[in-house]
């Protein structure tokens, strides 16, 4: 199972997309679903002036064992996840992930359990600051 997890990481540099895109490539896939999650100006109604990711050093390890979850569920051909820690700004990329497999249905519902499994379970923290002078922490984002 392993074999299909062809890019896993969490980087303090910019994400591509085209990175992701390029590891889930295979000649077995009919489909590729891909989400990229980008950091938005706002959140509960309040305007986000700073954002910031951090993660347990143990988050390589969780990931993987999401992403092996995923290729045991479904038909994949390739997984891919990548997310981003530090500080990021408006419209950076926070996290991109991808999944190819025989079929469009498929890979949409494969890359859908490996972004909200990903957000559920793997332990990486967002801090967000307003621009009202508060602040909240989001647990497992």
């Amino acid at each position: 199972m392993s074999d299909v997890i062809r890019l896993i990481g969490i980087r303090d540099t910019p994400l591509s997309v085209d990175e992701v895109f390029a590891a889930v490539g295979d000649p077995g896939a009919g489909g590729t679903a891909l989400f990229v999650g980008t950091v938005r100006d706002s959140d509960h109604a309040r305007a986000v002036s700073a954002l910031a990711y951090s993660a347990h050093p143990t988050v390589e390890r969780e990931l993987r064992a999401v992403m092996e979850k995923v290729a045991a569920d479904f038909p994949v051909r390739a997984l891919a996840a990548v997310h981003r820690v530090g500080d990021l700004r408006i419209g950076d990329l926070a996290v991109v992930v991808a999944a190819s497999c025989p079929h469009r249905g498929e890979a949409f519902e494969a890359c859908r359990r490996l972004i909200d499994d990903l957000k559920a379970q793997v332990p990486i923290w967002k801090h967000q600051t307003f621009a009202d002078g508060g602040d909240e922490w989001v647990g497992a984002c």
